[in-house]
């Protein structure tokens, strides 16, 4: 079965991709091929849902590739953000724990960009009125980026970094999501940075192309890309718009935990 559901998913996106040249360069697919595209699409998405009633969501993960999983997730939480952010929500900061926010350096840039995406969608609905077909494929693609530019600001907003009683978890946007217990950083420095080099081991949070606080770690802790190459990581520079804020409350926790008597044994 899902065998049966990779190779129709494969085939609906080989198909759909030379749809969507064959309406770039002006010509319309017969009415026949049409209908078998919707055809393939409708039997792919009952086996979908045949997959996900037999095993449940868990089943559906299983057809798709991890990192179409990722992807797919990815862009999920993007749009997922703009709904956040309009209804002044916040993703994963839970009562008590302190949030730190960090999106302001970049709001300029991205509004701008968004600016920019705007201007040049107006401008191709008015270059390609005489070409319906490419015109609505263009036009669907230019409102897809504007909208995909707000949901990584929007990601940047809802999603900041959250110190908990016994964890922080460091963030950017819907891409980077790290928990890394407290018990395991070793030093909070507070410093501004400019420029950065990756070096191996080390994770760089930077907005702007600025970081303005380092975690050194005891132990690595491990971190996941967008496309699910695993890394151990022993650094971690993020920027936040309180720094110093955020640093003073780590080590307030770091103390208060490291005061604490550890348990003894019976």
């Amino acid at each position: 079965m899902k065998r049966v559901v990779r190779a129709l998913a494969c085939v609906v996106l080989a198909v759909e991709l030379g749809l969507a040249f064959s309406l770039v360069v002006g010509v319309r697919p017969p009415a026949y091929v049409e209908a078998a595209v919707v055809l393939v699409v409708v039997v792919e998405g009952l086996l979908l849902l045949l997959v996900f009633r037999r095993g449940g969501g868990g089943a559906v993960k299983d057809v798709l590739p991890p990192t179409a999983r990722r992807l797919v997730g990815h862009e999920a939480r993007v749009f997922g953000s703009l709904g956040l952010w309009v209804a002044r929500r916040r993703h994963g900061v839970p009562a008590g724990a302190d949030p730190f926010p960090y999106a302001k350096g970049q709001a300029s840039m991205m509004y701008a960009f968004a600016f920019v995406c705007v201007v040049e969608t107006f401008g191709m609905w008015a270059l390609l009125r005489d070409e319906p077909a490419i015109h609505r494929v263009v036009f669907f693609l230019d409102v897809y980026t504007v909208l995909m530019v707000l949901g990584l600001h929007a990601a940047a907003v809802t999603r900041p970094h959250v110190v908990t009683g016994d964890m922080v978890r460091v963030r950017r946007g819907a891409h980077v999501d790290l928990r890394i217990p407290l018990e395991r950083i070793a030093r909070v420095r507070r410093e501004n940075r400019f420029t950065h080099t990756q070096a191996e081991g080390e994770l760089h949070l930077d907005v702007a192309s600025q970081t303005s606080l380092t975690l050194e770690l005891r132990e690595p802790v491990r971190h996941h890309t967008l496309l699910g190459r695993p890394r151990d990581v022993v650094v971690v520079r993020l920027h936040a718009e309180e720094p110093e804020r955020l640093a003073r409350v780590l080590e307030e926790r770091l103390t208060r935990a490291r005061a604490e008597p550890s348990p003894v044994a019976d």
